[in-house]
């Protein structure tokens, strides 16, 4: 599949929430939203870039969510995620089906950078947030991809991560949700 680009529409997306229920991505219409596409449940970045999520999610405005989608299973995302309390979406796509769709980058090579250039990163979601990967239910090497939707259903910004723990500036999501610097822009 080709990578997500700016202007594209997004308008499938089914997938179960933490609490069982099927999420449909036409509850989100009329909404601004970030889609993040995250690795395994227990990823020591992904939990820490969620708990950062949610401590933000207070300064947006209503018309503005997040979607969250682990490579992992419902149960074992429910195990890990529930103690977030997130005020958003948290979706399982254990068949991979989206990351598919959307083309989420896989590479050994940049988990590799990551684990070395985020060290203290990694060291702080794991001893001190407590974010220990003590189970890991989903590819490894999964790389982060971000994209910011509009109302319409339509991708303005696109952020494919270049490490296992590169995502979208969390400045660029609070601007992007009270409706700030809404240029279309693409990074890879």
């Amino acid at each position: 599949m080709p990578k997500v680009k700016v202007g594209d529409k997004i308008s499938e997306l089914s997938l179960p929430m933490l609490d069982g229920k099927r999420f449909e991505i036409n509850q989100l219409a009329g909404k601004r939203y970030l889609l993040s596409f995250h690795r395994f449940a227990s990823c020591p970045f992904c939990n820490l870039r969620i708990h950062q999520l949610t401590q933000q999610a207070d300064t947006w405005p209503q018309q503005f969510t997040v979607v969250a989608i682990f490579d992992s299973s419902l149960a074992d995302l429910q195990a890990t995620s529930e103690k977030h309390q997130a005020p958003f979406y948290i979706l399982a796509d254990q068949t991979n089906q989206y990351y598919r769709q959307f083309s989420v980058e896989r590479s050994w090579l940049k988990t590799l950078k990551g684990g070395l250039i985020r060290l203290p990163q990694l060291c702080y979601a794991m001893f001190v947030k407590g974010y220990f990967p003590w189970k890991i239910s989903g590819k490894l090497h999964t790389m982060p991809l971000d994209i910011l939707v509009d109302e319409a259903g339509v991708v303005v910004e696109v952020h494919y991560g270049q490490d296992e723990g590169d995502h979208i500036e969390i400045t660029r999501i609070n601007q992007f949700a009270i409706g700030v610097g809404s240029g279309a822009t693409q990074s890879v």
